[in-house]
């Protein structure tokens, strides 16, 4: 049989460290706030008249820049997840 080693719990220390950093918690409300964001200025357009048309609905702000920021939160949250501080 193979001698076993007996080594004092002191000697085994593993350095134990959080997975996510302070830099990663601030990147994940960044990208919150991006997503909170682009559903705010997703809000409205719509007519409480049925039989009134409001083109409101299809401006630049709806159609084009609210997605964009929510796409650029998503974005945000993956970074904030891969995230590691340079050694």
């Amino acid at each position: 049989m193979a001698k076993q080693k007996n080594i004092a719990p002191e000697a085994v220390e593993e350095k134990k460290t959080m997975p996510f950093t302070k830099m990663n918690y601030i990147l994940v409300l960044a990208g919150i706030a991006l997503i909170a964001l682009g559903m705010i200025l997703m809000i409205g357009g719509g007519s409480s008249d049925p039989d009134v048309f409001n083109e409101k609905m299809f401006n630049f702000q709806r159609l084009t820049l609210s997605p964009i920021l929510i796409l650029l939160g998503f974005a945000v949250e993956i970074v904030a997840i891969f995230w590691r501080k340079k050694k």
